[in-house]
């Protein structure tokens, strides 16, 4: 603890603040003439070696270890459970340094390969035909918000804009709309958001009336159709309920003609007996 009696506060090591880090801990152990033994470290002498040395020796020794320990302490007390597992095996407070150099430095290399990555993801990103207005805002703030844990300084007026020129053609005019307010500076990305879904469902219920109506008046057509079809099935059955009446009245008049025949033919049979006749002259002349 400092002389003034202020608590010192060691910083946090986190995946996306090495760098930072690394300065405040620098400035930390100098204040405390410790960053030459973190940076240099110290030669630790074998049993045979330490018992030849004479009272100074042996007392700057323990001065230089006390100051050690003190360092790797502080670096213990800046680390996460996961991370100080990563250094239990050091046994200096230069070993720990360099051990969280080499992991960090590498963490941050492959983190500028992810920020390439997620900058060209949010360059290239467009709205699908098919995506509606909260599904592409989710998908855009996936990406920013994956930005943003890797170190990236976005705000929202780059967001809104990147928003506004990567929508569908059926948001072009409220997109110009939007810009000729000069709401783009000012225009949160919840109240953009908000906007585009009022336009959306305006356009959806259009859609909506527009469908209705064309099903009402399918159901009408359909309708006028089947009466138009009654109407044709009922005719062609008179048609042909007249046309079997016809064929009855035609053979009547056959069977009344094969009476008239009959009656002829009966006229015929009452024809006088020509032998009775002539018998008849015949009885005369006797």
């Amino acid at each position: 603890m400092p002389s003034d009696g202020v608590q010192m506060q060691i910083p946090k090591l986190t995946k996306e603040n090495f760098g930072n880090w690394c300065i405040q801990m620098k400035s930390l152990f100098g204040s405390q003439d410790l960053w030459e033994i973190v940076n240099d470290c110290y030669t630790e002498p074998t049993p045979d070696q330490e018992r030849g040395y004479n009272q100074n020796q042996k007392e700057a020794l323990r001065v230089t270890r006390r100051r050690d320990k003190k360092a790797l302490f502080q670096l213990y007390q800046a680390l996460d459970e996961v991370t100080f597992e990563r250094i239990t095996e050091a046994t200096s407070a230069k070993q720990a340094w360099d051990i969280l150099s080499i992991i960090f430095k590498g963490e941050e290399k492959v983190k500028r390969i992810r920020l390439q990555q997620l900058r060209g993801e949010f360059e290239v990103a467009t709205m699908k035909e098919t995506e509606n207005i909260f599904n592409y805002f989710s998908r855009i703030l996936v990406i920013v918000n994956q930005l943003k844990r890797n170190g990236e300084k976005i705000d929202d007026v780059r967001v809104v804009e990147k928003i506004l020129r990567s929508l569908t053609p059926r948001f072009e005019h409220i997109v110009v709309a939007i810009e000729e307010a000069n709401d783009v500076d000012t225009l949160s990305i919840n109240a953009l958001m908000g906007k585009l879904q009022v336009h959306e469902q305006k356009k959806q219920n259009k859609i909506e009336a527009a469908n209705t109506e064309q099903i009402l008046q399918s159901k009408v057509e359909a309708k006028d159709q089947k009466g138009k079809d009654q109407g044709q099935s009922q005719a062609f059955r008179d048609a042909s309920s007249n046309i079997r009446g016809g064929g009855n009245n035609y053979r009547g008049r056959g069977r009344g003609r094969s009476h008239d025949r009959g009656g002829y033919n009966g006229g015929r049979g009452r024809t006088p007996n020509f032998n009775n006749g002539r018998g008849g002259r015949r009885g005369e002349h006797d």
